[in-house]
Order: structure tokens, then C-alpha cells, then sequence
């Protein structure tokens, strides 16, 4: 596994930089639109149901629901939409007119799906057969033509519970074909914001090196060797857990960890959700398994202090691909690092948390070029000192994105009533 510590080490890496604000941001022509908000829950727990997936039905236009199950749509008039589809792992899609919807407080319950092992038939293949063929088959399953997405990116930071930095924009992706492995994935910004509340007395500015470009990484069917590829696949072993509903379609639950202990590259445990019909790999949960979390940094931090220990804490990943017309499509990801941050002599830890995550609002196979050069934002770019700062309640307009979390937004207020009075 030693071939794959360069490339596996671009994960997710965190540098130590000084805030700063960008004076402009972009902004987008005025387009008629419906907003729908709301949230979703377990028909039966009422528990929240997080990172769901909302589609409009007949187009490529969706959104995922946040970590409290929250969600917000805008549905162009253009669409000529009718219906919106609710999907999440282990539950029944369910259909709703868009007219039978609310602009705002509608609570939408799905329906937990249970399927026993014994009540499908399983392919006379074991576990790690099962994975092999996914991989083999992603060339039938995953588009072989280039796509231009639409996408919502957020980049957060925070000390304990507080945020120190939210960045967010609407992205422009050239998602290279996946017969095609040497061609990269290729991002623009459109349209961004940022808001940053560093105290003077804070010793350590953490920023996240390479914005959109991380969650693009967890592609694991486009780039296998941030996970598991077919040349390191003995390195781990897998076990069929289960089979269930994801969009209303079967799916089997291969977990998957490490054989053995290996301190020098990252190593992973998680699981698969395979599609059993036609062997597509449909999401992957996977977290950090090296037990020398010390040894560990050396995967994520870029440049530190001297003196300083960043140590993860915990690394946590998920991916999910999306449907339509017989082929899979990226469709979100997330990372999320908790850190604790030692310094000699002080008898106090500091904790951080980053997360980053991506979700595809549209997509298009039609007229789909490469971006100039002179567009495309660098790979190893900080990300937050491209965008402005926020000030302004209707920023996105007509575009998707992330329903913030509630913390998150006071947040975003907290920040934008001192961006104000800065400025007065």
C-alpha cells in the first residue's frame, strides 16, 4: 500500500492561515421561482432523517436535507414541475405534488423499508466478489461522456461549538468521464460568500486547503484510490451485512476493514451500498481507522506551528450517487475531522471540527466544454480567501443549496450584524 500514500494523502488537508475578506462577489440574473422548505423524519421514530435526497421529478435539479433533517428547494417556473421525490437509505421514496406543498413548515415522514436477507435472491458470489464486480462495471453504470454540474458547496471550521469560519458558494463542475481515469474533475465558482469570527486572542488560523475539490475526491467509483481500488482490495476484508432500500431499488450492505495495521498510508472501515441489479456502487460511509492518530496528522496537515500537535480525532465520509435513465451520477458528499490541538506546557486542549460537503443541484450532458484555464480554480487553493463576505439576506436567489444548520445560521446573523456595523 506504500504506492498509494502521495495520492491517498489528498483526502482532506488542513493548513494554518490568516482570515481575509474579498471586497465583490458575483451576482445572477433574476429568475422566477418557487421555494419550498421543510423537513424530514421517520414515519415512525419521528427521528430526523439527514442527508435525504430531494428531486424534482422528470429533471436534474435536487437538494439534500441537513443534519437536523431540514431542507430547502427553488424550483425554476421554467421546469414545469409537478412532483418532488424523497429518498434516503433503508426507507420507501416517497412522491409529492408540488401543489400539495407549503412555501415553508411542511414535514414529510417516509416510511422505514426492512428487507431480511432470505427474502431476496443473493448472487452465488461472496462479499469481496460482489465489490470486485462493482468496480469492474463502472464504465456500464457511470457516465462515459463528460457533465457540467451545478453544485453547492460549504466549507466550515470550528473551535468547540463555535464557528469560526463558514464559506459557501454555487459551483460550476466539469465531472470527467469515468472511462477515462487520468481526465480531472475541473471546478469554477459562480457565485460565493464567506463570513470568519477569529478572536484576537486565537493562536491558530485553520483553513481548509482545496475547497471543492475535496468532496469531489470521495468520488471513490471515479478516483478508487481514495479508497479501495482493485490493486489493494486483498488489503481489506468484507462481509455482507444486509440488503436494502435506497430509492426504492435493492440494495446490498457490505461492510468492509482492514486486514491488517498500517500506520503509513490511511486506512478506512465502512460500508457499501450496492445496487443488486446492476452491481452499482449507490453510497459508501467509511471512517478513519489508523490507531496512531499522532502519525495519522501527517495525512491531513499541511503546515502547523512549531511545537503544535494537531491530532484527528475522528474522520467520518460519505458519498451518494444518484439514479436516472439506468446510470449512477455523483450526486453529494461530506467530510467531516474533529481535531484536538496540544501545544507544550498548556494544560488545555483546543478541539476543532472541519467539515466540507458537495451536493449536485443540476447537471447537464448538452454542450459540455472544458472551462478556461484562467476559470478553473487551483487545486491547492484556499478556498475562503476567493469569496466575500456575507451581507446580503436573498444571496443565492434562484439557486440551491444546503439548508443551513440552526447553530450555523445564528452564526451567519452573528457575523453579518458585525459585517454592518464594520461598515456604518
Amino acid at each position: 500500500m506504500k504506492n498509494l500514500t502521495v495520492k491517498k494523502s489528498k483526502l482532506l488537508i488542513i493548513s494554518f492561515l490568516v482570515f481575509l475578506l474579498q471586497p465583490v462577489y458575483m451576482q445572477s440574473q433574476q429568475v422566477n421561482y418557487r421555494t419550498i422548505k421543510g423537513k424530514i423524519k421517520d414515519k415512525e421514530t419521528k427521528d430526523n432523517v439527514v442527508f435525504a435526497t430531494v428531486s424534482v421529478m422528470n429533471s436534474n435539479v435536487g437538494i439534500v436535507s441537513n443534519t437536523y433533517g431540514e431542507f430547502i428547494i427553488k424550483i425554476k417556473d421554467s421546469l414545469n414541475a409537478k412532483n418532488l421525490e424523497f429518498a434516503h437509505i433503508g426507507y420507501k421514496s416517497k412522491i409529492i405534488p408540488i401543489n400539495d406543498l407549503k412555501e415553508k413548515g411542511n414535514i414529510i415522514y417516509l416510511d422505514p423499508v426492512s428487507v431480511s436477507l432470505d427474502e431476496v435472491t443473493i448472487r452465488p458470489l461472496n462479499a469481496e466478489e460482489i465489490i470486485r464486480a462493482a468496480l469492474q462495471l463502472k464504465i456500464k453504470n457511470y457516465s462515459t461522456v463528460p457533465l457540467n454540474f451545478t453544485a453547492f458547496y460549504r466549507e466550515t471550521v470550528q473551535k468547540r461549538k463555535d464557528y469560526i469560519s463558514i464559506s459557501e458558494a454555487v459551483v460550476d463542475v466539469y465531472k470527467a468521464p469515468y472511462n477515462k481515469p487520468f481526465e480531472k474533475d475541473l471546478v469554477k465558482i459562480y457565485k460565493g460568500r464567506k463570513g470568519s469570527n477569529v478572536k484576537k486572542a486565537d493562536t491558530v488560523m485553520v483553513k481548509l486547503v482545496g475547497g471543492p475539490y475535496t468532496p469531489l475526491l470521495l468520488d471513490v467509483v471515479k478516483n478508487p484510490y481514495t479508497l479501495i481500488d482493485l490493486d489493494y482490495i486483498n488489503d481489506y476484508k468484507f462481509k455482507m451485512e444486509n440488503v436494502m432500500s435506497v430509492a426504492n431499488r435493492l440494495n446490498y450492505v457490505i461492510s468492509f476493514e482492514p486486514r491488517i495495521e498500517n500506520d503509513e498510508v490511511p486506512i478506512f472501515s465502512g460500508k457499501y451500498y450496492i445496487d443488486v441489479k446492476s452491481l452499482a456502487i449507490t453510497s459508501v460511509e467509511f471512517s478513519l481507522q489508523n490507531k496512531d492518530r499522532e502519525k495519522a496528522s501527517k495525512f491531513f496537515i499541511k503546515k502547523k506551528p512549531a511545537g503544535m500537535h494537531m491530532i484527528p480525532i475522528d474522520a467520518k465520509y460519505i458519498v451518494k450517487y444518484k439514479e436516472t435513465g439506468g446510470k449512477f451520477f455523483f450526486n453529494y458528499a461530506r467530510g467531516e475531522i474533529d481535531f484536538k490541538c496540544k501545544w507544550p506546557k498548556k494544560l488545555f486542549n483546543t478541539y476543532y471540527k472541519i467539515t466540507s460537503e458537495m451536493v449536485t443541484t443540476d447537471r447537464t450532458a448538452i454542450n459540455v466544454k472544458k472551462f478556461d484555464r484562467k476559470d478553473v480554480l487551483k487545486k491547492n487553493t484556499v478556498f475562503a480567501k476567493e469569496l466575500a463576505a456575507f451581507n446580503d439576506d436573498d444571496f443565492w436567489g434562484e439557486f440551491n443549496f444546503i439548508e443551513p444548520g440552526v447553530s450555523l445560521e445564528n452564526a451567519m446573523k452573528k457575523y453579518k450584524r458585525k459585517f454592518k456595523r464594520k461598515n456604518k
